[in-house]
């Protein structure tokens, strides 16, 4: 067996063009689609042992603009946000904020105890809380053989 060490700068400037290309772009452009072009923010789903938590990163937004609702197992988070209207005495400079509705869907299971469903928003982080099902175990039953 032969080992060859290779010094070649360039092969590595290009084996890493490469990488970053086909890992970390495809990433990239799904962020950016996802939010930008959808309008869907960023989620995270935890699992803990006694339920699921729903994680949506969406500052700027108040309590009261959140819709969350729950039909045939789609849970539904939506806004209706409105633009504010500067007050015609301010001479606006430059408008870089701007909120944007959303309508995000999640499919649930009949592991998922739907009549305890909490949310909570707090520190542009809306929180669901999704507890699960407690399930009774059958003891094991004995059967004669007759």
């Amino acid at each position: 067996m032969t080992l060859v060490k290779v010094n070649n700068q360039f092969s590595r400037s290009i084996d890493g063009l490469m990488k970053d290309l086909f890992t970390e772009l495809p990433a990239a452009a799904g962020k950016s689609l996802r939010e930008d072009v959808l309008h869907f923010p960023p989620a995270n789903i935890i699992e803990k042992e006694a339920s699921y938590e729903v994680e949506l990163a969406v500052p700027g937004y108040d309590k009261t603009d959140f819709s969350i609702s729950l039909g045939s197992k789609v849970l539904t988070i939506s806004t209706l946000k409105t633009e504010r209207v500067p007050v015609e005495t301010d001479k606006l400079i430059r408008r870089e904020f701007s909120t944007k509705s959303f309508k995000r869907s999640f499919t649930i299971d009949d592991k998922i105890d739907s009549d305890n469903i909490r949310a909570k928003y707090e520190n542009g982080i809306l929180k669901l809380e999704l507890p699960k099902k407690e399930i009774t175990k059958t003891g094991a039953k004995e059967i004669t053989v007759l």
